[in-house]
């Protein structure tokens, strides 16, 4: 079997360009739905909105991902709509942070305008299902997540069957991330994402997320997008709520085996995690001053004990030679 290609190890999004090389991306969840699987619409009204990108930012997000639109089944949200919910949001974002923004819609015209509005990532859900979306990111120099699904957003997709799970979901993303460098998006501003819980059973997921090295090595960065998820529930059996730790061992296991963008409503303490693991892969370790000074004391003590046994020894000669 042949080994793995390396990960991919640069990111652009925007003018910012990241060394992936050890350290993920946290990518930070906003929402701009009444109906979110995790929130319950909590963040809904704007002031608690803006409150809560106040702490993802704070608590140390890379970037911010917003969304106005659940992925699960749900009331029908209209284009004009999911623009009202999801543009402003956007252009507040980028008025008040210094991070790049991310937006998250399956829709060409959408991601149009919320690009406009300073977005510099598309996360798509679809796999690109809009034939204009790559068109409209290149043209606005975006970046996209190329994300496997089964069906489509919104689409029940209870009982998916698969001949060979890890090889028709790399081939799609392979195939997707292929159409975005043909209209001129460069490799370095695609990534990719295996879509835990789109169109997987809990075990097709877990096995998704056990090949994490081998989606990694497609050639463009992995996304892991398992926060809080169902098939974290169903195989432990916690309600959503109940997922945190779950969700941590998900994301701790995923970037030691090579995902390097991980979407988390937990920025806190998936920053923590993901701050470990880049202290483990770059094999460093910076010893606190105490204790540096500490050792550098003792060191110098035994230098001073070395130069006074040598004194002794010389002292010690000495009276041996007027001896004799």
């Amino acid at each position: 079997m042949p080994t793995p290609a390396p990960p991919a190890t640069t990111l652009e999004l925007g003018r910012r360009r990241y060394d992936l090389s050890h350290r993920a991306l946290v990518m930070g969840i906003l929402n701009r739905t009444p109906d979110s699987f995790f929130d319950k619409g909590a963040t809904w009204d704007w002031d608690a909105f803006w409150a809560r990108a106040e702490q993802i930012v704070g608590d140390g997000a890379d970037i911010l991902d917003v969304g106005a639109v659940k992925a699960g089944p749900g009331p029908e949200v209209t284009e004009s709509e999911e623009m009202d919910r999801l543009v402003p949001a956007v252009a507040g974002l980028v008025e008040r942070f210094e991070l790049p923004v991310s937006v998250d819609t399956w829709r060409a015209s959408v991601a149009e305008e919320a690009f406009r509005a300073g977005a510099v990532l598309g996360n798509d859900i679809s796999g690109f299902a809009d034939p204009e979306y790559l068109g409209v990111a290149a043209a606005h120099g975006a970046s996209v997540v190329a994300t496997h699904i089964r069906l489509a957003p919104r689409v029940p997709d209870p009982e998916p069957v698969y001949t060979d799970l890890l090889g028709e979901v790399s081939a799609f993303l392979v195939e997707r991330a292929g159409r975005a460098t043909a209209v001129g998006i460069p490799p370095q501003r695609v990534v990719v994402d295996a879509g835990l819980d789109l169109g997987k059973t809990a075990a097709q997921s877990l096995e998704l997320l056990r090949a994490s090295p081998a989606l990694a090595s497609l050639g463009y960065p992995l996304l892991l997008s398992a926060s809080n998820k169902t098939f974290l529930g169903v195989l432990l059996n916690l309600e959503v709520t109940e997922r945190r730790e779950a969700t941590a061992a998900a994301h701790a296991l995923g970037i030691s085996l090579g995902c390097r963008v991980v979407r988390a409503h937990d920025v806190r303490g998936t920053c923590r995690v993901r701050d470990m693991l880049a202290a483990i892969l770059e094999a460093r370790y910076v010893e606190p001053r105490s204790e540096r000074a500490r050792s550098e004391d003792d060191r110098s003590e035994g230098a001073r004990s070395e130069d006074d046994r040598s004194e002794g020894a010389r002292s010690e000669d000495d009276r041996s030679e007027g001896a004799r």
